[in-house]
């Protein structure tokens, strides 16, 4: 029996990762299960698994599981603070870390996770967007071991299995839907709502992720974390609008390998957890009878403008990706909020990295001073990116 903390529980990821689980009772029980504020959720999350641990960030949400709890039983111990949180990710009797969250917040977990020498599944990508480097290197030094549970990045390392020569890799090929505006006229872009942004005709995930991957900023941020995973800047993006081929890769001698699947999370997630056998997913397979077609096609980047973003940065390197993220974070934030338009997003947030210092990134306080900086100087008016 593996013991698995899940950071993000009652997020999609999470939820898909505790469907996993319950497959497989056999092979994981529940170390820690974390959220932030939903603590309805993690009170029925609580009396399903019984976890040895549980912290709620928000102090209300943890005043709120208390009320509505009780007596908690002897076997479960609800942490209060960041420190506790630490202590049990660097206890021996964690084995698997799950980093479901959403955001650069889920930076600090991952560290101390990576550094003691955790089994990590990421599917938190800010957090190797921005410290892919510094990630790599104490992964490393320490002898932890870091999966991909996103689709794409989780199709790769498959296809990647036994390669022997990273040199006879040339290119890899990361596949997005598209999102809920591939057919959408550009000239209607300026009318998009929320509602529609976070309506995804494919997946089925939270409220930000959805907005970034009907902007493509997903796949952005997804070629940035290819590069730190899988140590090359080869990397290209085609819209594959049925979400079954979820990534490809290409070798010196022109021959392609790529990962097929239904697009659903648990299995990625079964992947990492199982790794490197394999375990139930609870997944369907693909019915080829019932798909017509499979279209690949480029990405338009006069509609997707924020997929060049990923070239720039990675070109730039240092502070650039910190930069970047933020800015996307709070513009999606605002967007959400009603407080810029739809278009504002990706105005905003290359005004911002155009016009920002980019310093060197030596340890985490420097990508956390530039995330800072970049959400300091961001004005939600609608008018902001023309300034």
């Amino acid at each position: 029996m593996k013991n698995v903390a899940i950071l993000g529980s009652t997020g999609s990821v999470g939820k898909s990762t505790l469907e996993v689980i319950k497959q497989n009772k056999d092979k994981f029980c529940i170390e820690l299960l974390t959220a932030h504020t939903n603590y309805e959720l993690m009170i029925e999350q609580y009396n399903e698994f019984s976890p040895r641990y549980i912290y709620l960030e928000d102090p209300s949400a943890q005043k709120s599981f208390i009320d509505r709890v009780g007596n908690i039983n002897k076997e479960t111990a609800l942490l209060t603070n960041e420190n506790e949180l630490n202590n049990v990710l660097s206890s021996d009797a964690t084995e698997i870390v799950v980093a479901a969250m959403v955001g650069v917040a889920g930076l600090k977990p991952v560290y101390q996770a990576v550094k003691h020498k955790k089994k990590v599944l990421l599917a938190n990508k800010e957090s190797y967007v921005v410290a892919g480097e510094i990630l790599n290197n104490l992964s490393q030094e320490s002898g932890s071991t870091i999966f991909p549970i996103d689709s794409e990045h989780s199709a790769v390392h498959q296809c990647l299995q036994g390669v022997k020569d990273q040199k006879s890799v040339s290119r890899i090929i990361l596949t997005g839907s598209g999102g809920p505006f591939l057919n959408r006229e550009i000239s209607d872009f300026e009318n998009i709502t929320p509602k529609e942004a976070i309506s995804h005709p494919v997946w089925n995930m939270g409220d930000k992720i959805s907005v970034d991957s009907s902007t493509m900023m997903n796949k952005c941020l997804e070629i940035i974390e290819a590069r730190w995973l899988f140590q090359t800047k080869n990397i290209d993006v085609l819209i594959h609008p049925e979400g079954i081929i979820h990534s490809l890769v290409e070798f010196t001698d022109n021959s392609m390998l790529a990962q097929l699947s239904v697009p659903d999370m648990k299995i990625p997630i079964a992947y990492g957890l199982g790794y490197p056998s394999k375990i139930h997913s609870g997944s369907s397979s693909i019915n080829f009878e019932e798909i017509s077609s499979l279209t690949l096609k480029k990405p338009d980047l006069q509609k997707f403008p924020a997929l060049n973003l990923a070239k720039s940065c990675i070109d730039i390197g240092g502070t650039s990706f910190a930069i970047l993220n933020a800015a996307n974070e709070e513009c999606v934030a605002a967007f959400l909020a009603g407080k810029i338009t739809y278009l504002d997003i990706y105005q905003i947030v290359s005004k911002v990295l155009d016009n920002s210092t980019i310093n060197d990134v030596k340890e985490l306080n420097d990508i956390f001073e530039a995330d800072e900086r970049s959400r300091s100087c961001l004005l939600y008016t609608s008018d902001a990116a023309d300034e």
